[in-house]
């Protein structure tokens, strides 16, 4: 098994069908690959694949805000790729927890103060599309906001994720959403971009569940109730392509393991019992 799919993280049923079949394949090839390694009585050890001198080849040179406004988020940047960078912004609240442990209550009250300075400068950045500058400002901000207000910290966790969307960082805009989420279950606007994201990552299944939690909330919002009438047919026509994927997978691995008997998947039909819906195979010479 891949180490892919023994981790705990979510993993899609595009990536699960790429690992089981390429676990079969690799099984499969490997006994093949064995043959190559006999050594027949009248050969010499250098022969053998393993005494072979690989041939030259040319090796490469390597030397060579309040809140920002949801309408804020249109024109996101298509290009690059922002989701391959590290997430170098991420908040140690174990840390933050212990240095308040000391804190005075206006001691807290004045950080809060601050965090709400740092984040109208990053809503200024933003507007000058300066994101990295913005990022960096509502960054600051959670280092510094205590944990005891939970809704302004679920403000720069959202405003921090709409700056990572205009740079395409869509796995990371996700990841702040959900943390604003987690902080007020209510925060119709982080679900949106949640949703938004999810669908530019081309997560169809979690998009569609954000986008009726946002009716839950708010039964009249507009984008959220065309969302899913527009998210179904795409995600069965997702999960069509998946299934005549998987099946094509399985019908070559089909072909490797019968082709040493002279057979291939063309000699077996399957054929839907109209009574029980089951199927049965049935074998053409």
């Amino acid at each position: 098994m891949s180490e892919r799919l023994k981790t705990t993280e979510t993993v899609s049923n595009e990536e699960v069908i790429e690992d089981l079949t390429k676990d079969l394949k690799d099984s499969l090839n490997t006994q093949e690959n064995l043959d190559e390694f006999v050594i027949s009585p009248t050969s010499s050890t250098e022969d053998s694949p393993a005494h072979k001198v690989p041939s030259e080849k040319t090796v490469p040179d390597f030397t060579q805000f309040e809140d920002i406004p949801l309408d804020a988020d249109k024109d996101v940047d298509k290009d690059g790729d922002g989701d391959k960078e590290s997430d170098t912004d991420s908040i140690d609240e174990e840390a933050l927890k212990d240095a308040e442990l000391d804190l005075t209550d206006d001691q807290k009250e004045e950080r809060k103060i601050i965090a709400e300075e740092l984040k109208i400068a990053g809503n200024n950045m933003f507007k000058i599309e300066e994101y990295d500058m913005s990022i960096e400002k509502y960054t600051e901000g959670l280092k510094i906001c205590p944990l005891q207000y939970p809704q302004q910290r679920a403000i720069l966790y959202c405003n921090r994720s709409a700056a990572k969307m205009k740079q395409k960082k869509y796995k990371h805009a996700i990841k702040d959403c959900t943390k604003a989420i987690e902080l007020d279950d209510k925060y119709v606007k982080a679900y949106i971009r949640r949703a938004q994201s999810y669908e530019h990552t081309e997560k169809l299944d979690e998009s569609l569940a954000d986008y009726k939690k946002i009716l839950e909330l708010d039964p009249s919002h507009a984008e959220a109730r065309k969302a899913t009438i527009r998210l179904p047919p795409l995600i069965e026509e997702k999960n069509e392509k998946l299934k005549t994927e998987m099946l094509g997978k399985l019908k070559d691995l089909g072909n490797m393991i019968l082709k040493p008997f002279g057979l291939s998947t063309e000699n077996f039909q399957l054929e839907q019992d109209p009574e029980s819906k089951g199927y049965k195979i049935n074998f053409k010479q």
